[in-house]
């Protein structure tokens, strides 16, 4: 057995809230196990206010908070690979600004890669909240098996981003995050798993994850359809699904996406998450 040393990395652009990205911080630094470094990734210029947070941050724990940047807003994708350039472990922790890591998250998964070396890459379950991480709404959870996870990435993604753990060569040998605006994540898993690359999944409420932020409205519309479907096409051009798995996807996903807004969170909170069995995108 090891004792892998591991980085969190974040990326926070000028809409984020300061007080969701504060309790992020927070949760990061009661951690049962620390990481070596925490990265923030400043996607564009962020404001005052957002500043303001990270500084006090910084300065309170210096040595560990790292932020790196640049003034132009790149989107997700390009910024978590950015911040993947200043990592210097050998396993990275992912986490949003608005989420809450409950104390125990990275000791838990730490300890299993620690004494699991074949897994490149290790997600969670999550509890998703809108106003207080105390009082969730419900649990997502997600396949805890390789072969599983493999199977349900056809339709729909198999990971909760902001519970993964990675090894850095891995992600780096898979072409890393690219720009893929709602799939960033998403794109990044299926190349891994063409790749040959280990999945798994604890089945364990390790990320508290912030839901009441017009999650439906930034999965509905014509914009987010365009983005869906181009990201399946690209599935099918990696040779990851065959035609038939991308007539199946978007005939599933894509018509959802243009329902009214009502009612299109009916069906998400009523059938979607039915049995807990929700998916990221």
């Amino acid at each position: 057995m090891t004792n892998s040393t591991f980085s969190v990395l974040l990326s926070v652009y000028q809409k984020e809230r300061p007080d969701f990205l504060r309790h992020s911080l927070e949760s990061l630094l009661t951690q049962t196990r620390m990481p070596k470094e925490i990265i923030i990734v400043k996607d564009g210029r962020v404001g005052e206010e957002l500043n303001n947070v990270i500084e006090s941050f910084r300065a309170k724990q210096e040595g560990l908070l790292k932020v790196v940047g640049y003034d132009d807003n790149r989107g997700l994708g390009l910024a978590l690979n950015f911040g993947m350039q200043h990592i210097s472990t050998p396993y990275v922790a992912r986490m949003d600004t608005d989420d809450v890591a409950v104390p125990t998250r990275f000791e838990e998964q730490m300890s299993f890669l620690d004494t699991h070396p074949d897994i490149d890459i290790l997600g969670s379950s999550i509890a998703e909240f809108i106003d207080d991480p105390q009082h969730p709404l419900r649990a997502r959870h997600v396949p805890e098996q390789h072969e599983m996870i493999r199977e349900r990435a056809r339709l729909s993604n198999p990971m909760n981003h902001m519970t993964v753990v990675f090894k850095r060569k891995k992600v780096v040998e898979a072409g890393g995050y690219q720009h893929a605006p709602y799939f960033e994540d998403y794109d990044l898993w299926v190349r891994m798993l063409m790749g040959g690359m280990k999945f798994h999944n604890l089945k364990r409420l390790l990320v508290l994850a912030r839901v009441g932020n017009d999650m439906i409205g930034k999965r509905h519309g014509f914009q987010y359809t365009k983005f869906e479907a181009a990201h399946f096409r690209k599935m099918y051009g990696y040779g990851f699904i065959n035609s038939f798995g991308l007539i199946k996807a978007l005939m599933l996903r894509v018509p959802l996406r243009l329902l009214p807004k009502k009612l299109l969170l009916s069906i998400y909170s009523v059938i979607l998450r039915k049995g807990n069995e929700g998916t990221t995108n």
